[in-house]
């Protein structure tokens, strides 16, 4: 969702890049209310209810762009202040998407649909990703208030710290930043929980694929967590249980797996997307905001899972259970989880 045009690693970052980076912006993870946004799937499908289903109105193409085939190392940046309990519900998240054991429907069930996306060679998105070197900023060293180009100057100061530095990996590697609750990132809450692109070599020195995810939970958790906090604007809408006991985090999670299953599928926004403009592609997790389960769409998140102490989820991971929205599913054209009712 409104990206600028890829920039190849070779090329120099021009004014003209600038100007359609900041007036276009990042491939964007947004939450749709009624009183706002529709998801994308309310304009493609019109009156239909059948969200989960097929579609012959979404032209999902491959533009010939590198996908991550390699083992995919993320690497988060813990930006601000951060409990260890935070850092352990993010960190089995993102360990689960390898846990072929974990007990379904599973993360690493909801994975398998991200890996059926190819290469130019055929070869799949790759099943192995790795929690690599993290590094941490408790000392906010670009501030609490962060623009979108300030968010890769965060990054360059991670992989270019005298001591520790992240290691430089552009083919394989996911550098996630996650800034603390007190934390504002341009546009927040403003429909925005997440992006991701690339970083530029004028700014980084390098090209990397990267996402940030912020947590909502003091700013907006009714925007960003959702459906463990509900908007004010919308009476009588029950927020439910989160399965992690941390409203913020727990919200943070499928943005997470939002940004990372499109980063693997186009991490030079050059590769896996839907629409004819270049510059405002729909990913693949685009195309399924907001549906958690089957009968999903417009402001109904589809059906869920209930534990026995009240916390709703819809997939199980290493030692815990997360909410985490569905993607699109181009073998078959529609969206597609682990949970589905029909599976």
């Amino acid at each position: 969702m409104a990206q600028a045009p890829p920039l190849r690693a070779a090329l120099a970052l021009t004014p003209l890049f600038f100007f359609t980076f900041f007036f276009t912006g990042p491939a964007v993870g947004w939450r749709p209310w009624p009183s706002q946004k529709p998801n994308t799937t309310d304009f493609i499908y019109g009156g239909s209810k059948k969200y989960e289903g097929s579609s012959e109105f979404v032209h999902l193409k491959y533009h010939m762009g590198p996908v991550l085939t390699a083992n995919i190392t993320v690497y988060p940046i813990w930006y601000g202040i951060w409990k260890k309990s935070q850092k352990r519900i993010i960190r089995d998240f993102i360990s689960s998407f390898s846990a072929l054991d974990s007990k379904p429907p599973s993360v690493a069930g909801w994975w398998k649909t991200v890996r059926l996306y190819t290469d130019q060679t055929g070869a799949n998105i790759s099943r192995n990703v790795y929690i690599g070197a993290e590094k941490n900023d408790r000392l906010y060293s670009h501030g609490k208030s962060l623009t979108r180009l300030s968010v890769q100057s965060v990054i360059k100061s991670a992989v270019t710290a005298t001591t520790r530095p992240l290691p430089i990996n552009p083919k394989s590697g996911v550098y996630l930043l996650l800034t603390s609750d007190d934390v504002y990132v341009q546009n927040f809450c403003n429909n925005v929980c997440g992006f991701h692109y690339f970083t530029f070599p004028a700014v980084v020195g390098y090209t990397l694929p990267y996402a940030w995810v912020g947590n909502s939970a003091k700013l907006c958790p009714g925007v960003c967590a959702y459906p463990f906090a509900v908007p004010d604007y919308i009476p009588g809408l029950k927020a439910v249980k989160s399965p992690n006991d941390d409203i913020g985090v727990d919200g943070m999670i499928s943005v997470i797996g939002h940004e990372i299953a499109e980063l693997s599928t186009n991490p030079l926004v050059n590769a896996w997307y839907a629409g004819q403009d270049p510059v405002f592609p729909v990913e693949i997790a685009d195309l399924c905001e907001g549906i958690y389960g089957t009968g999903g769409g417009g402001s109904y998140t589809g059906q869920m899972l209930n534990g026995k102490d009240g916390a709703t989820y819809n997939m199980n991971g290493i030692r815990r259970r997360f909410l985490v929205q569905w993607v699109w599913n181009h073998m078959v054209n529609y969206c597609t989880g682990p949970n589905a009712l029909d599976q």
